[in-house]
């Protein structure tokens, strides 16, 4: 019996790679990448080919955005801002926010769900152990989905899922080990494309997560090419 059919937004994340994981379950996948002109863009491109060559997607597509370098204002898409060191304990934004980046995304992977069919959306957007960016909030989904809602043609019928947005980090790791997503192909780093800096955010949390889920990290027991 056919299933229906749904995009998974796949940075090459681990966030993103439990949250398609999860939508493969249930769904036949679509995968969406963005690149966006982010300093590991050619790494996390990499990470995304290797999760849809895992889950066998054959409906695949790669989305260039580089006008956010051109937009700058963060140390993802501009080399003059430094990459902040982590600080899991900050009030505030971090330098790391691309302004509105997820809006972007989401828009792409509206137009192409219109075009092929799918009913869902599927985003690894959390709101806990997170850098604290605003479009990774609850309330964002809610107010995107209501965007969709007037936005598209009548018939639509189609919903942003973001399965992990009240999770913690371990309690991610763990869904993804017991649907095992392959965690050991996902890309974290903020600044490094070949050894994981361990000194900004993503690779911070990523460690607490690990760490408090009692696991080690495969990433490092995989290697790296």
């Amino acid at each position: 019996m056919a299933r229906d059919l749904a995009i998974a937004l796949v940075s090459g994340g681990m966030d993103s790679c439990v949250a398609a994981a999860v939508a493969a379950q249930s769904h036949e996948l679509a995968m969406l990448h963005v690149n966006y002109g982010q300093r590991t863009q050619e790494r996390e491109l990499r990470a995304f080919t290797e999760i849809a060559d895992f889950y066998q997607v054959r409906r695949r597509l790669v989305a260039d955005i580089g006008y956010l370098r051109e937009i700058g204002g963060s140390s993802l898409t501009d080399a003059a801002i430094p990459v902040e060191q982590a600080d899991l304990e900050r009030q505030g934004i971090p330098s790391s926010y691309v302004p509105f980046r997820n809006t972007h995304f989401l828009a792409i992977a509206v137009s192409w769900a219109e075009v092929i069919g799918a009913g869902k959306i599927y985003i690894g957007a959390v709101e806990p152990d997170s850098s604290g960016y605003p479009d990774c909030r609850e309330s964002y989904y809610r107010a995107f989905n209501e965007l969709i809602r007037v936005g598209t043609k009548p018939e639509t019928r189609l919903e942003v899922v973001a399965p992990l947005i009240k999770m913690k980090k371990a309690d991610i790791i763990r869904l993804g080990q017991r649907l095992g997503a392959p965690l050991q192909l996902s890309w974290s780093c903020y600044q490094n494309d070949d050894v994981p800096c361990g000194e900004c955010d993503s690779c911070a949390l990523r460690a607490k997560g690990f760490a408090e889920a009692g696991v080690a990290d495969p990433i490092f027991s995989h290697g790296q090419k």
